[in-house]
């Protein structure tokens, strides 16, 4: 029997258009109900995620690839890492260099120019949540204001691996290259377009479930994780089991121990729960 489920949101629990089915609502509850504890893993902030985390009746959450780890039982902040002055600056060395769109998540902002990418989707979806802010200048915000910066996001609708092969040579940084391309095509704004995700160094969503499983006091066999995306690969290799759902990326598949028959929107993570959880 596994002791900690763990899951990421938006393509796993959540479809593209952001809703959930019945069946993976259904199949969280059966969790509650038979008090396993459920981990959300997501690259998203804590800030946008409160209040589905709320809904999904989490135990724990990890937010912003691994920067943040918290208790949502008791409120309790386990973990944060955030990004200093000299992370933006060597990140803006190359922005402005190639003129790069780019926003910051700070608490419970969303720092912008122009929302067009990663910031108009957040924007869009969770209006309540979290407040955008638009700015003439990010890098003067920064300076100025200095605000606690959880992460820094650089978006193009044009391919960004040089510009990441560029950031990886400050090796104070983690940098998670996403794209949103083909099937993967954002359709809440409609677009497609890559974005690098950066936080501090070491910052992943294996590192904080190991942290968080050290906490717990529990072995890589009593975890089981799900996803679909890249990010969730370093998530699937701090678990005994990793599943991706059935609309999850080629490299995801490859890496995952077993591939759902369905897609996040028809019930995949349900799916996986029922397929290595007997109740």
């Amino acid at each position: 029997m596994f002791k900690l489920i763990v899951s990421d949101l938006d393509g796993t629990i959540f479809s593209d258009n952001n809703s959930i089915s019945q069946d993976n609502l259904e199949a969280i509850n059966t969790l509650k109900e038979n008090n396993i504890p459920f981990v959300v893993c997501t690259g998203k902030t804590y800030s946008l995620s409160k209040n589905i985390c709320k809904t999904l009746n989490a135990n724990f959450g990890i937010f912003g690839n691994g920067n943040q780890i918290i208790n949502l039982a008791t409120g309790e902040e386990l973990s944060k890492k955030t990004l200093n002055f000299e992370n933006v600056k060597n990140c803006f060395s190359i922005i402005n260099k190639y003129n790069l769109h780019v926003h910051i998540y700070t608490e419970n902002s969303i720092i912008t120019t122009t929302p067009m990418y990663l910031d108009l989707r957040n924007s869009i979806l969770f209006p309540d949540m979290i407040k955008l802010k638009i700015v003439n200048s990010v890098f003067e915000y920064i300076e100025k204001e200095k605000p606690t910066i959880l992460k820094l996001v650089i978006s193009s609708n044009s391919s960004l691996s040089s510009v990441k092969e560029m950031l990886e040579k400050y090796d104070d940084l983690s940098i998670t290259h996403i794209t949103k391309t083909g099937n993967n095509k954002d359709s809440i704004i409609n677009k497609e377009y890559e974005y690098l995700d950066i936080s501090p160094s070491n910052v992943t969503k294996g590192v904080a479930l190991e942290e968080l499983k050290n906490y717990l006091s529990l072995q890589k066999e009593d975890i089981l994780s799900i996803g679909d995306n890249v990010n969730d690969i370093s998530m699937f290799k701090a678990s005994g089991i990793g599943v991706a759902v059935n609309n999850a990326y080629e490299e995801v598949k490859q890496v995952a121990n077993f591939t759902t028959s369905h897609s996040a929107e028809n019930g995949g993570f349900a799916e996986a729960i029922y397929k290595f959880i007997e109740f």
